[in-house]
């Protein structure tokens, strides 16, 4: 496989696999792990479909931009304005449960107050964002393929715990419950434009990279979801790592929680740099402020308010994502029309398909609002 597809397949699967994946037990485990399932096998394929649509979205368009950036070109300013808003929110809220979730992670390894190594964590996290894409690119590689291998061992050692009863019937009554942790666990279309930088002249590989970045997730989703639910059941925490401990020992607990703390970190830092770069590039703004900006928010939100872990994610899947994947579609229609070069691939727009897409982004933000 090149080297440049392996780059482009590695950011998007580190930018994706974040705390989102140690929420889903939870959450399946509440609806039920059959109805879980069904949400993330469902909204992983609508996840595949609109990376593909982003990824068509920077191939038509010139020049180097950020999400916010392409919505502009075909939707104006006011489709830049709500791009904006929901990357803000997806990225400030995902920080925000980045560090909520070491706290927990380090908290449950070392027996100590989550507080301590929260700002540790964000300490070093800040110092390399600010030192940028370079830095962030050696580590990334070793650190997924850690991640991913941790991962797998952990399920392995997990197998012997599973018990058949935890696995419970399918209820449609309870799809919406896992809706917003799925859907966040999902977000990462953040990663294509930089996906399409990391290409340079490859750009025919860029379909390749986004369906394989984007179905690794997926499988090691419903993986990680079969086995943490088979092993804790109801007794499933909000990260789930913390559980798993618990069921297995202490073998385990160490084990679980530094994956989900280089799971965390790696996802940090990619999201980090991504609304960096969107206050730089498309802002024009200088590289400290926005370094500021991007990183004050989510340790202010992180200390201030003190969120629940599984309430971060939910909301901000929802509501943030909900938003983005409607815009991606309306921003896919748009640059079909408007396109200022040919693309290296293209989907077929569907107007039914389309309309269906926006109603179920609309479906989840209405249950959210009802839930609240």
């Amino acid at each position: 496989m090149e080297k440049k597809l392996l780059e482009g397949i590695g950011t998007l699967v580190g930018l994706t696999i974040g705390a989102g994946i140690l929420g889903i037990p939870y959450v399946v485990a509440k609806a039920g792990f059959f109805t879980g399932a069904f949400v993330i096998l469902f909204l992983g394929l609508i996840i595949i479909l609109m990376n593909l649509y982003v990824g068509e979205i920077t191939l038509r368009t010139k020049g180097r931009h950020q999400l916010p950036g392409y919505v502009e070109k075909y939707l104006g300013k006011k489709g830049k304005f709500f791009m904006t808003i929901s990357l803000m929110i997806t990225v400030y809220g995902a920080l925000t449960s980045y560090i909520i979730g070491e706290g927990q992670a380090w908290a449950a390894i070392l027996n100590i107050s989550p507080l301590y190594p929260m700002l540790i964590f964000f300490t070093l996290m800040a110092i390399i964002v600010f030192r940028g894409l370079k830095l962030i690119k050696t580590l990334e590689v070793c650190i997924n393929t850690f991640i991913i291998a941790v991962l797998l061992v952990i399920v392995l050692l997990s197998i012997q715990g599973i018990e058949a009863e935890n696995y419970t019937e399918f209820n449609a009554a309870k799809l919406l419950i896992p809706y917003g942790v799925v859907l966040f666990a999902f977000a990462g279309s953040a990663a294509i434009p930089d996906i399409k930088a990391e290409l340079g002249k490859n750009k025919k590989l860029m379909k390749k990279a986004i369906l394989i970045g984007t179905a690794i997730p997926l499988c090691l989703y419903l993986l990680f979801a079969f086995v943490i639910v088979g092993v804790t059941g109801t007794e499933s925490t909000e990260l789930a790592t913390v559980a798993l401990g618990e069921q297995i020992g202490l073998h385990m607990l160490f084990l679980g929680n530094i994956f989900a703390a280089f799971a965390m970190g790696t996802s940090f830092l990619l999201l980090a740099l991504a609304l960096l770069w969107m206050y730089q590039y498309d802002y024009k703004m200088k590289k400290i402020f926005a370094w500021a900006l991007t990183l004050s928010i989510p340790l202010i939100i992180a200390f201030s308010n003190h969120p629940s872990f599984i309430q971060v994610l939910a909301i901000t899947g929802t509501f943030a994502g909900g938003l983005e994947g409607i815009l991606i579609v309306l921003t896919h229609r748009a640059a079909q029309k408007k396109s200022e070069r040919k693309p290296e691939y293209s989907l077929k727009s569907n107007l039914f398909l389309n309309i269906l897409l926006i109603a179920i982004y609309i479906i989840g933000m209405v249950y959210m609002i009802y839930i609240i």
